[in-house]
Order: structure tokens, then C-alpha cells, then sequence
């Protein structure tokens, strides 16, 4: 099934937006905890929303908090953590997208989704466009912090598994939901981990740049971003969808050159170009399908 044109376009500016995210993540986390920032982002996600969105229909108490958990948790706290410690945002967005070829591999896996060699072939040119735009990368990296955000990855991949086998009808109520039952899991986290004393610094309040940042990463990029990324997983096979998501660093480091000046390298604009490449493989996949049966029936 090929992907209207509304909503590719419509997939597209959220990948973007997302390109965006990155740098507000940072943005909260020179004045925020990780883990406080995580919990602050998806308590907004919820509150007051839920009271005043119905709890969807059709969907068990167990699916919406796992599914909680893993955007909560397995994503997000995730990321954060992982640039706490030290890895960049433009290091971030590219090793979560990552969760693109997670996505294709477990739908085919366990929804029998078929991968074509197209597929195959836009993996392999999206994956190499990654590489090379980790190896042209001059920001920082850790160990610990790139396996977090694999994980994360994973578990994005997970999320997008369940949004195609559950396939709530009521989206926004979905995702308002599940960020409140997500926040028992990241409290008892916390407490867990660090202790009450991580929720010291809320008691000065909130810095402009955490507060900006907080409230884009829950209205924007969750409820909004997240709405729109569901509907079309739910909508769409995972290979028409996942590979939308590998725009994301492209849009960053785009963003990047436009507002902030960086110039970008001979590397990068290869890397970018690949993963352009790759995906147009994926979406023009069913039209060389389509023209290579015509020529048969020709000849």
C-alpha cells in the first residue's frame, strides 16, 4: 500500500520537527536532571489533559502502560541519559533512527510484513548514509551513551510494534493515557536510583530554557509529533513508514546550517545524500515493482 501524498507530506514536517528536538533537549539539560526532566515532560504529556480526555476505547490498562514505559522510559529517559553523560544531539538523533530498520525487521518478524529487495537495497543505502555521517561527525560520543540510545532505539521500535498490533482508534486520548500510567515507573525509577535529593533543584523552580524545553518536548514533539507518527504507523506498512524517521538527523543538521551557521561538510552532504537515495528506494520500491511486471507482460 503506497503512502498518500497528505501523508507523506504530513509525516515529513513531523521528522523535521523532530530534527529540532535535539537541540531543546540539550537546551533543558544545562540546568535540568535527566531523569526529573523525563518524569516533568511526561507528567505534562498528561496532566491536565486527562482530565478532560476520555481514556480510549478498545485498548487494556496492560497495553497502554506498557507502551508508557517503553516511550517513557525506554526512549526518552534513555536519550537524556545518554546526553548527560556526554553524547551529542546530532550523535542522538542519528543512532535512535536506528530504530527504522528495528521496526522493518520485527513487523516482518512477527506481523509477516514482506520486505522486497527494494527494501533491502534502501536499507543499505540509508545505513551506510548514517555511517558516514557518524564518521564526518566531529561531536562527542561515549560508549555507554550510543548503547543507550540503541536501546532506545529498540524500544522505539517496540512502541511502533505496538501501536500496529493493538491499533488504538483514539490517538491523542492514547498517548495521554499512557503517559499517565508511564509516571509511577518513572518516579519509583528515580527514587530508585538517585533518591529524593534529585528533586532538589525544582525548589528554586524552573530556568526559562527548561521550562521552553519541557513544554515543547510534551506538546510538540509527544502529543502532537507522536499523534501523527501513530496514525500513519497504524495506517501504513513499517516500510512505508520507518524510513520517515531517518530525516530526522538530515533535518538537524540542516536546521543546524540554516540557523545557527554551521557549515557542513563535503562527508556530510554524501551522507545526506545517501540517505535521501535509500529512501527514495523505499517509497519508489512499488512503482519499479509495478513498471518491471508491465515490462514482462510486454516482452
Amino acid at each position: 500500500m503506497a503512502m498518500c501524498k497528505r501523508d507523506l507530506t504530513v509525516g515529513v514536517l513531523v521528522t523535521v520537527l523532530w530534527g529540532c528536538n535535539y537541540g531543546v533537549i540539550e537546551l533543558g539539560l544545562s540546568t535540568l536532571d535527566p531523569s526529573v526532566m523525563t518524569l516533568l515532560r511526561f507528567t505534562l504529556c498528561a496532566v491536565p489533559l486527562v482530565f478532560f480526555i476520555r481514556r480510549p476505547t478498545g485498548v487494556s490498562t496492560a497495553a497502554m502502560a506498557l507502551y508508557g514505559v517503553l516511550f517513557a522510559v525506554g526512549i526518552w529517559w534513555m536519550v537524556n541519559f545518554a546526553m548527560y553523560q556526554g553524547l551529542s544531539p546530532g550523535m542522538a538523533s542519528v543512532f535512535l533512527q536506528f530504530s527504522a530498520f528495528f521496526t522493518i525487521l520485527l513487523s516482518a518478524v512477527f506481523l509477516h510484513e514482506r520486505i522486497t529487495a527494494a527494501h533491502f537495497w534502501g536499507m543499505a543505502f540509508a545505513a551506510c548514509g548514517l555511517g558516514m555521517m557518524l564518521l564526518s561527525s566531529s561531536q562527542s560520543s561515549t560508549v555507554i551513551g550510543l548503547f543507550l540510545v540503541l536501546l532506545a532505539a529498540l524500544a522505539w521500535a517496540l512502541c511502533n510494534l505496538l501501536i500496529k498490533l493493538k491499533r488504538p482508534g483514539e490517538m491523542t486520548a492514547f498517548i495521554v493515557w499512557s503517559s499517565l500510567f508511564s509516571l509511577p515507573f518513572i518516579l519509583a525509577f528515580i527514587v530508585a536510583s538517585q533518591g529524593w535529593k534529585a528533586f532538589e533543584g525544582l525548589a528554586h523552580g524552573l530556568a526559562w530554557e527548561a521550562l521552553f524545553s519541557v513544554l515543547f518536548q510534551s506538546l510538540i514533539t509527544t502529543i502532537l509529533g507522536y499523534r501523527v507518527w501513530n496514525n500513519l504507523m497504524k495506517k501504513y506498512p513499517a516500510t512505508q513508514v520507518a524510513p520517515l524517521s531517518l530525516l530526522v538527523p538530515v533535518s538537524g543538521l540542516v536546521t543546524s546550517c540554516i540557523f545557527f551557521g554551521e557549515r557542513l561538510g563535503a562527508g556530510q552532504w554524501l551522507a545526506i545524500g545517501l540517505i535521501l537515495t535509500g529512501m527514495m528506494v523505499f517509497f519508489a520500491g512499488h512503482l519499479l515493482r509495478g513498471i518491471g511486471r508491465r515490462v514482462v507482460r510486454v516482452l
